[in-house]
């Protein structure tokens, strides 16, 4: 075999691994039978450090603002006069 060459073992790619779909399908099951959102609600509220930990695994990893730029933020007060 030629130096840098693969021999064709292996999963294909982009073929998503067996295993890690059943056990996201298990677990999206068991979060539907403890209650779904509400459950989550519950659980953001009794442990937030745990809920902020899911949210930040479901997040996009990097956001980009209006064209693919970068997010502009713009800071404003309000004034509360009557």
């Amino acid at each position: 075999m030629a130096k840098g060459t693969k021999t064709g073992g292996g999963s294909r790619k982009g073929v998503p691994n067996k295993i890690t779909a059943d056990v996201k399908a298990m677990i999206l099951g068991a979060l539907d039978k403890a209650g779904g959102e509400n459950y989550l609600v519950a659980r953001s509220k009794d442990q937030p450090v745990a809920f902020m930990g899911l949210v930040g695994k479901v997040l996009p990893l990097q956001l980009t603002g209006e064209g693919g730029g970068a997010i502009i933020i713009q800071a404003t007060s309000h004034d509360e006069a009557l």
